[in-house]
């Protein structure tokens, strides 16, 4: 699931300042990449990364770096001090908050996150709203908007992961999910950027069929006529043993079906992966997409295992696919 909680009991406080290796279309990142799950989005000048709280810091809140060049990152605080209560009283034991996703709509920034604990799905995805990015603003403020969807034991979903696209007719939908019964979908509505009431039990996207369905961290992409399903599969938050893999599907329609690109249904266990471990690089996953970039957590080998920010540029070939370096 896209979280840290139990790699981060284990130590590594200190920020790190390894960089990325260098490659074409891969910059070399260096500063503060101690990042899980990242959200990556501009705002004027400057890029940030909105990311997975580590317990140790502001109570777990969700975190944020920005960098004035997408290369050179620096921590820009936390989006809240602490957890919300409602928070601790609808998932008991919630240690950080799990998983960001920021888009923008008209002059509002919504950041939506979850809350959860490690092997449950008693979870909550949440939502907090700004009218700017950046910390130095005077206007810069988070406000906690509340529930925008549950999952109980009861259910066969996990409300976790939130990803949210807009289709061509300017609908929001959100996309969610790890393991269980795999990626879920719901609508949206603006301004509020909440869910649509009534909707009943959430659409299907995304199932790999086999036990434990090891698939989560959905991010939908609207381009041309198509949308485009990410998906981390496998294991992540196991340092240099992590075996997460980003894989992908696309559908003429934002409900789906999904398909991958040998045609296999994405919810009868079709994916096409376009990046898993390499060298140093292990586990990459808990993707975002934005402006023509890739963002992932990765662990790296050579640091113990530590967990990294990695950017990547996609490439879109002439048959429809995304590629990445």
């Amino acid at each position: 699931m896209r979280r840290f909680a139990a790699l981060a009991a284990a130590a590594l406080l200190v920020l790190s300042t390894t960089a990325a290796a260098a490659a074409p279309g891969v910059p070399e990142l260096s500063g503060d990449l101690r990042t899980h799950d990242p959200a990556l989005i501009k705002d004027g000048k400057d890029w940030y990364v909105f990311s997975t709280g580590d317990p140790a810091v502001a109570d777990g809140t969700v975190q944020v770096r920005r960098s004035p060049d997408g290369r050179q990152w620096t921590t820009a605080g936390t989006v809240f001090d602490t957890i919300p209560a409602w928070l601790r009283t609808e998932v008991p034991g919630v240690s950080n908050l799990w998983a960001p996703e920021v888009i923008k709509h008209g002059s509002t920034y919504y950041l939506y996150y979850s809350a959860s604990t490690f092997g449950s799905n008693r979870s909550v995805i949440a939502l907090a709203t700004n009218t700017t990015l950046n910390p130095d603003d005077p206007s810069y403020r988070w406000v906690d908007r509340g529930l925008v969807h549950r999952s109980v034991p009861t259910d066969d979903y996990n409300a976790i992961d939130p990803g949210v696209v807009v289709d061509a007719a300017g609908t929001p939908w959100m996309a969610f999910g790890s393991f269980w019964s795999g990626i879920r979908m719901i609508k949206l509505q603006w301004p509020s950027g909440l869910a649509v009431p009534g909707q009943g039990e959430p659409l299907r996207l995304a199932d790999r069929r086999v036990p434990p369905n090891a698939i989560e961290a959905p991010y939908v992409v609207r381009r041309g006529d198509w949308y485009y399903l990410f998906v981390s599969f496998d294991f992540c938050c196991r340092g240099s043993d992590s075996t997460y893999k980003i894989a992908v599907g696309r559908s003429r329609a934002v409900t789906g079906p999904y398909v991958d690109k040998l045609g296999t249904p994405l919810l009868q266990g079709g994916g096409t992966v376009i990046l898993s471990g390499s060298g140093s690089m292990a586990g990459p996953g808990g993707q975002s997409v934005y402006d023509g970039w890739l963002a992932h957590h990765y662990y790296d080998v050579q640091a113990n295992g530590d967990f990294r920010l990695g950017l990547r540029r996609i490439h879109w070939g002439q048959d429809g696919w995304p590629r990445v370096t």
